[in-house]
């Protein structure tokens, strides 16, 4: 006891400073806001602003985090699990500390350090995490853990994982619709089986409204490389797509740029990315990351940690689709009733949406 209660008074101070030995890792701290949140908030206060609700009481449980390389300022998948950490602190009282990666060969270290700073439990944001992870769970067997994107076999871990190629499909659908070269394009940021699924989904979808389109699909192999996000969105752009749809972190702001300054259209991921240029971003894929974040720290404020499961969470759970803010006034008339259509025939198992790039290879939309 005499160790934790030490333990916990030294979160505010390691809230407050930059942590030495992280091989140049990033503490957030409370005066400072990532722009995903910035950008946000910006939406929100456009918003009728809502009574203030009293603040919850205090807990004793403390939230660690540890970001990928993509950062808290990616507006993509680390910003969206910040957000879910925040509305714990805000709505349930807990405590938090997290730290941005900075290279891959932290993350083990990254991860260790919330646990000595007092962390009950510690989330790993992305695939990349996922042996790191394992080993620190392994070697922290009364601690929690939890990873996005990526299954962990420990006893002590969650494993949250989310069926991408659905909520990636309806925006295809939607790409296929609004196109007026039939070509559109895919920019993943590392090849893996969870980018996988967004690039499958995604042509598949492309494929239901627009069988004659075309799709070029190039990787950047980076998570935190806008510059070249955006030298491939150019690319496209310049060979004839009007349409491109990022699942590449950081790497798709340049995407976004790229659509900005070519006045075409770019789809956001993970978090509603509209704020980063209205006018462009024509939808974002919604990866509900921050809901899966807090409803697993409220079940372990709560004493039901869900030690040793693997969620998943898909259409039928809410847990992907497509953002409010799409334009739907640049979109052909009818397209939302039939995104609709076909979300719904997901939900219900009528069609199956291919996981694999190979699988949508061979894959014929069925007729609804």
């Amino acid at each position: 006891m005499a160790h934790k209660w030490f333990a916990k008074l030294t979160v505010a101070a390691l809230t407050l400073s930059l942590l030495a030995g992280c091989g140049g890792a990033k503490q957030e701290t409370p005066s400072q806001q990532p722009p995903a949140q910035q950008g946000q908030q910006q939406q929100e206060e456009q918003q009728t602003q809502q009574p203030q609700e009293q603040t919850p009481a205090k807990v004793d449980f403390t939230v660690g985090m540890a970001t990928d390389v993509g950062g808290l300022d990616d507006d993509s998948f680390n910003a969206a699990a910040y957000r879910g950490i925040m509305r714990a602190v805000e709505e349930l009282g807990i405590d938090k500390i997290v730290i941005e990666s900075k290279r891959q060969e932290d993350y083990i270290t990254n991860l260790q350090t919330l646990i000595d700073g007092g962390a009950d439990l510690v989330w790993g944001v992305g695939f990349m995490m996922q042996a790191a992870l394992d080993e620190v769970a392994k070697n922290n067997p009364d601690h929690k853990f939890a990873l996005i994107d990526e299954q962990v076999n420990q006893p002590n871990a969650a494993s949250v994982l989310f069926k991408e190629q659905e909520g990636s499909f309806l925006v295809g659908y939607i790409a296929g619709k609004t196109t007026q070269t039939k070509r559109v394009g895919f920019v993943g940021g590392v090849e893996s089986p969870v980018i996988g699924r967004f690039e499958a989904g995604y042509r598949a979808g492309v494929k239901a409204a627009c069988p004659d389109c075309q799709v070029d699909v190039i990787y950047a192999a980076a998570f935190d490389d806008p510059a070249k996000g955006k030298d491939i969105a150019l690319s496209m752009f310049n060979a004839g797509a009007d349409v491109v749809f990022h699942a590449a972190g950081g790497t798709g702001q340049g995407v976004i740029e790229a659509a900005e300054e070519k006045n075409l259209f770019a789809i956001g991921v993970d978090s509603d990315q509209n704020y980063l240029a209205p006018n462009n971003v024509l939808t974002s894929m919604i990866k509900r990351v921050d809901v899966a974040v807090y409803d697993v720290i409220k079940q372990a404020v709560e004493g039901n940690f869900p030690a040793g499961q693997v969620m998943r969470f898909g259409l039928a759970d809410d847990g992907v689709g497509y953002a409010d803010t799409t334009l739907w006034d640049k979109i052909p008339e009818g397209t939302k009733d039939e995104v609709d259509k076909w979300a719904q025939a997901i939900k219900e198992g009528k069609v199956t949406v291919p996981e694999t790039p190979e699988e949508a290879d061979t894959w014929t939309p069925p007729a609804l």
